[in-house]
């Protein structure tokens, strides 16, 4: 009576005697759980994903976005209808299989199932399964291509190819490893030393807004190096130009809002056009950003410090991105462990 559409009389029968074991069990945590695989068991996942969602409170609106994209175009349609309490690694292999067939991209089917993986680890710490609903499922294999670089010459030319506020954007990004949304929101007062940035907040690009870092909560920040050649950009671009509220960048019709964000992409696309800088195939304004982490790892800074830098969520992204940067093999390992062996 209080769950329906089994396929079968034997999986009802199944599904009442897990529902009645659950319920055996003794103390207020059984009982606490039995409700839990009562009341969640039977919920679709379109349901479930919903309630799931409600509860990410951490997310900015562009990752709301990304999101509400995933599920409206990839695992709803697959998913949305079945019942929580029958998904195993079978379903979720299925899920995978079904968006090769589609042809999806490797990048939206890696972002796909680590959201259904998401979800499914949520409710798996309800109780709703036994067995670990992922257990030897093999995730889609997505490799992201190696990020193209400028050189020290290419990066030169770029930044003398644009005005001086894609010059001030250049030297934040390339020298400072701020993304493109936190150098937009670039701030005299945050200056905290000589020697140190303090990223604060970022020009959201859905809203374009101050808003809060990216995997970070409101009111947390980064401190980031400050070369002496970005400290004397900013200086130098608050000399001639002035600051609103600190803020060095701000929209060219309206000093009341923040910098957008196409202006950025306007300008590096007329600069690629006219052939001012040489940007070879692949090179993208990211690629700024980019030459910092180059910059850093060829000249030995650990990969922790660059990780939190940069702001990544997980020093797994800045190795993937950047491994083939970072200098020394296992011959030089070697031989410099045995220096000191024999010293």
């Amino acid at each position: 009576m209080e769950e329906s559409g089994f396929a079968t009389q034997e999986r009802a029968i199944g599904r009442l005697a897990e529902v009645y074991n659950a319920r055996k069990q003794t103390g207020p945590q059984g009982r606490t759980k039995a409700e839990r695989i009562s009341a969640y068991g039977a919920m679709r996942f379109s349901e479930y994903a919903a309630e799931w969602k409600a509860g990410q409170r951490d997310l900015g609106p562009a990752s709301v976005r990304h999101l509400d994209s995933l599920l409206e175009h990839h695992m709803l349609p697959l998913l949305g209808s079945r019942r929580m309490n029958t998904f195993d690694h079978k379903v979720v292999d299925s899920f995978i299989r079904s968006m090769e067939r589609a042809g999806v991209g490797l990048a939206t089917q890696a972002n796909a199932f680590d959201k259904v993986k998401a979800i499914l680890l949520d409710a798996h710490r309800l109780g709703l399964f036994d067995d670990h609903p992922l257990a030897g499922v093999k995730p889609p294999q997505y490799d992201p291509k190696r990020a193209v670089i400028p050189s020290p010459q290419q990066l030169r030319q770029i930044r003398e190819a644009g005005d001086d506020r894609f010059r001030l954007i250049t030297d934040l990004m390339s020298g400072c490893g701020m993304r493109n949304g936190e150098a937009a929101a670039v701030n005299l007062r945050n200056v905290v030393a000589d020697d140190v940035y303090r990223i604060t907040e970022q020009v959201n690009q859905t809203t374009g807004t101050y808003a809060r870092l990216k995997h970070r909560k409101t009111g947390e920040y980064r401190d980031v190096p400050l070369p002496a050649h970005v400290k004397q950009t900013i200086e130098r671009y608050a000399d001639t130009h002035g600051t609103t509220d600190g803020y060095l960048l701000r929209h060219p019709q309206d000093q009341s809002r923040p910098f957008p964000h196409y202006y950025l992409n306007n300008q590096w696309q007329r600069i690629k056009k006219a052939g001012d800088a040489d940007i070879p195939e692949g090179m993208v304004i990211y690629s700024l950003r980019h030459f910092f982490a180059s910059n850093c790892l060829t000249h030995n800074i650990p990969i922790t410090d660059v990780a939190e830098w940069m702001g990544h969520k997980n020093i797994d992204v800045t190795f993937k991105t950047y491994r083939h940067l970072m200098p020394g093999t296992i011959s030089t390992a070697a031989t410099i462990l045995n220096y000191q062996l024999i010293a």
